[in-house]
């Protein structure tokens, strides 16, 4: 049945002449009742797979789109995920958003996302605008939230998991992430074991999750008797490459002496290698760098990066999974998911 043949029967039988295609004209069509049509669309395993298709292709013969308004008073669902993240221009959250959305993709769920630029404030402003949407669950970036954020996630009584850490700070519903602070000693413990000493510490942006990071790094360099703050340079501007090899330009003008560097993300690394070998410095022999979140670039690089590898696909996933098995009544095995980290050595140290 072509478009047009579809638009003159119906013309006919009075129904598209009224607007909008209907559940019910698609129905007419198929000849089977409404019920059926919104089953087949809904929940379409439930649905034979011939008539299954007969439908999907009325749909498309009638250009028929879902009233997502009248299903949501019916239903007190909307069919979508909100998700809050600090940038979209990270190729971390790209990897978080990625694996959000493979897991929505084939659950019929559709996500409304918004970035907040590392504020706590913007924070409140877009989980506001998010939750006006009626969303049925939230996904929102770290432990560290205002008052308000609070109240008004536990006022929209939805389901919610915080992502990206775990291990500090108040769990509202449900977390999925890993420790900042014990990868931060983890890199610290393969430096020192290494055999280096004169180590230093690289970091931009430091927001929460970072200054964990930093923490957890140099907690356990003074446990080890190293200096610490004689070799540390942040800023909060937010992390390029180019930064990267400005932070060790300065960190060298102040201590010459420093032979390894840990960096606070890989881009940070990125860079500092590229400035290391503007300057001849060789690497590892004459100063080491390593990053963190093993992102694409890191394998290839030369020298290849020593990083910590962290799961950013794998806690997009899982929340967005958290919240559809939650909404779907399905039992979840716990509130608060520890999906760790792993140290990858390379060549850079």
């Amino acid at each position: 049945m072509s478009r047009d043949n579809a638009g003159d029967k119906l013309g006919k039988n009075g129904s598209r002449s009224k607007g909008r295609v209907t559940l019910s004209d698609v129905a007419k069509v198929v000849a089977v009742s409404a019920i059926t049509v919104s089953r087949a669309l809904n929940d379409p395993d439930k649905v034979n797979p011939k008539l299954r298709a007969r439908i999907e292709q009325a749909v498309a013969d009638l250009g028929y789109v879902p009233n997502k308004a009248a299903r949501s008073l019916a239903t007190s669902r909307t069919q979508t995920l909100a998700v809050v993240i600090p940038t979209i221009s990270n190729a971390v959250f790209s990897n978080v958003l990625k694996g959000i959305y493979d897991q929505t993709v084939g659950n019929n769920y559709e996500v409304l996302f918004a970035n907040t630029y590392y504020s706590l404030h913007n924070e409140e402003k877009v989980i506001a605008k998010l939750l006006a949407q009626h969303p049925d669950g939230i996904i929102t970036t770290g432990l560290d939230i205002t008052e308000r954020s609070k109240s008004m996630l536990l006022a929209a009584n939805i389901p919610l998991v915080q992502i990206m850490e775990v291990g500090t700070g108040d769990v509202i519903d449900m977390c999925v992430g890993f420790s900042h602070f014990e990868a931060g000693v983890a890199m610290a413990e393969y430096l020192i074991g290494q055999g280096y000493r004169k180590i230093g510490f690289i970091g931009a942006q430091m927001d929460f999750r970072s200054q964990r990071r930093m923490q957890g790094f140099l907690s356990k360099l003074a446990d080890a008797g190293r200096e610490t703050d004689k070799y540390v340079l942040t800023t909060t501007i937010p992390s390029d490459i180019k930064l990267g090899g400005q932070l060790l330009s300065d960190l060298l003008a102040k201590q010459p002496d420093v032979d390894a560097i840990f960096c606070n993300n890989d881009d940070l690394a990125y860079g500092a290698i590229f400035e290391c070998q503007r300057r001849k410095l060789r690497i590892p022999e004459q100063i080491s760098i390593a990053g963190f979140n093993d992102l694409d670039a890191s394998a290839s690089i030369n020298p290849s990066l020593t990083t910590i590898k962290t799961p950013l696909y794998e806690i997009g996933n899982t929340a967005a999974k958290l919240l559809i098995d939650t909404l779907n009544g399905r039992p979840i095995s716990s509130k608060t998911l520890d999906l760790g980290f792993e140290l990858i050595t390379r060549d850079s140290a």
